[in-house]
Parts: C-alpha cells; sequence; structure tokens
C-alpha cells in the first residue's frame, strides 16, 4: 500500500472525525469514492467531499459490522469476497440513508436478535407485549389496552392529529390523509411529501433491522408484509421526524425555496438523519425492544 495510506486513528481503527458515523455499531459510512482491497486490508480512495477529506484510507475489517456505500462509490469484488467471509455486512445506501438499495445478506456471525425477535413473534401474548411496548414509546405512556385493534385505532387517531398539528405550525393548508398506490402523484403536496418522508425513513429503518440482522417479514404491529418490521421501526419515527420532515419541505416549496419537492425532502431527510443519528437510534430501539444488550459484542 502507498506511503500516504494509515490506519485511520481511533478505537478499532475508526475515529468518526475522519469517516463519518463510524459509531459503537460499527457503521461505516462512506461516499464518492473506491473501496478495494489491498494487502488484506480494506483500502477507500477519496475523492473531497462534504463529509469526508481527499484521500487514500485504510480500513481494519474487523472493526466493521456494516459498510453503507452512499453516492459516488465503487467497490471491487475482492471487497465483497473480504467482507463475506468476514461477515462485515455491505448496503449500497442513498445520502445520510435515505435510500437502501440493496438486501444485504443474512449472517453476522450472531444472532441474538433473531432469535429473541422469533420467540417473541411467535408467542402470542409476548407478540401482544411487544406491539405495547411499540406503542408505549410513541405514547410516552404504556396503555391498559391489551387489543391490537384498539391500539390501532387509538395510534391512528393520534397520526391523524399529528398532521393536523404540525400543518397548523408550517402554516400548511391540511385536508386530510390522502394515498392513492396506483397513482401517487395525483395527490396534493402534503400528502406527496409524507410519502417521500416516509419512503427515506423507511429506508433508514431497513439498514438498522439489516445491521442487527433482525427478521423484516416478523412485524409485531404489521402483518403481512414482507419488511412488517421494518415499518414498526419507521412508525416509532412518524410524529417526530416523518410529518414534521414533510411538512418542512412543502413550507420550502411553497416559497419558492425547492423548485423540487421530493429532492427537497430528500436533502432534508439526509441531514436530519446524520444531525439526529437516526439510524443508530433505530438499533438501539429494536435491542431494548427484544430485551438484547450486545455491547460488549459491538464493534
Amino acid at each position: 500500500m502507498s506511503a500516504s495510506v494509515g490506519l485511520l486513528p481511533g478505537r478499532l481503527g475508526l475515529a468518526s472525525s475522519r469517516i463519518p458515523h463510524a459509531d459503537r455499531h460499527g457503521l461505516l459510512w462512506l461516499e464518492y469514492g473506491r473501496l478495494s482491497v489491498e494487502d488484506g486490508t480494506l483500502r477507500f480512495v477519496a475523492a473531497n467531499s462534504a463529509h469526508l477529506a481527499a484521500g487514500d484510507y485504510a480500513m481494519p475489517y474487523q472493526g466493521i459490522s456494516m459498510i453503507l456505500l452512499g453516492p459516488g462509490t465503487s467497490l471491487t469484488q475482492d471487497v465483497l469476497r473480504l467482507c463475506a467471509r468476514h461477515g462485515t455486512l455491505i448496503a449500497a445506501v442513498g445520502e445520510g440513508g435515505v435510500k437502501s438499495y440493496t438486501a444485504p445478506p443474512m449472517g453476522q456471525g450472531r444472532s441474538e436478535v433473531a432469535r429473541a425477535q422469533a420467540e417473541r413473534w411467535a408467542d402470542p401474548v409476548k407478540r401482544l407485549d411487544a406491539a405495547r411496548r411499540l406503542y408505549a414509546w410513541r405514547f410516552g405512556r404504556i396503555l391498559p389496552h391489551r387489543d391490537i385493534e384498539t391500539l390501532r385505532g387509538i395510534e391512528g387517531a393520534r397520526i391523524k392529529e399529528a398532521y393536523k398539528t404540525v400543518a397548523q405550525s408550517f402554516g400548511i393548508e391540511w385536508n386530510g390523509r390522502h394515498y392513492d398506490r396506483d397513482n401517487p402523484n395525483a395527490a396534493d403536496l402534503p400528502n406527496q411529501a409524507i410519502n417521500h418522508a416516509a419512503t427515506f425513513v423507511e429506508a433508514a429503518a431497513d439498514i438498522a433491522v439489516a445491521a442487527v440482522g433482525a427478521l423484516p417479514p416478523l412485524g409485531f404491529i404489521h402483518e403481512q408484509s414482507s419488511n412488517a418490521f421494518t415499518l414498526d421501526i419507521a412508525d416509532l419515527y412518524r410524529v417526530d421526524i416523518t410529518v414534521p420532515l414533510a411538512f418542512g419541505a412543502v413550507k420550502a416549496h411553497q416559497d419558492g425555496k425547492a423548485p423540487s419537492l421530493e429532492r427537497e425532502v430528500r436533502q432534508r431527510a439526509a441531514r436530519m438523519f446524520r444531525q439526529d443519528k437516526l439510524i443508530p437510534k433505530m438499533i438501539d430501539r429494536i435491542k431494548e425492544l427484544l430485551d438484547v444488550d450486545d455491547r460488549d459484542r459491538d464493534p
């Protein structure tokens, strides 16, 4: 390897001051550069970007659980071979995690989360308890109800009120939630923005679910979907992130500051996900929900 390459300083070779979003979960975010293998080590040749200075970086794969390849990245087949051999996941994502373009292979050398999830999902009592816990996080308190349909109805009323309240705070006219799956662009601007924002938050949840090795189809609130558990996690942030994100973008669009509504939502989402460390928060929530404490095994 060239003399300009050196191991990144910091814990296990990762330093968040140099490579953004390398956290205790072992998530490593890369963008605008080429990832390859040299002398048995991952090597990233980066162009200058807003989040990483141009340079030639070496990264010890032993300290990485999941590599998230953002815009402008490419990689060699050797990277796939090395990462597959050592259980390091790779996903292609949008900026800030607003899109998840790949389905990472299962298997990270550990199964605590998947086993705990399957155990709870298979037991009707434990499944309901997990659903009630998810609702408790949304409401800030444990609801006494033990019927899932009742809980869904209460949550629906809460979301309906949140739409109205947040719309008023941004000065946006709100005529209710309307969504035609066959023609999503037929909706008014607020509904289009909510659709975009929900898609981006779900992508972040996709990444979090994959990072911990959870089972996407086994949802506790959502059912009959291949990503039911992803939707369970994404909905935890509907009021605090998804709805304000959508209406803020609509306001900017109506004020003439954002020609493209979808682009405005996407860029705002990328900034918010980074600033709020949304994906690491989702990872922690998943582990808390399933009572899995593997901090001693995180990179």
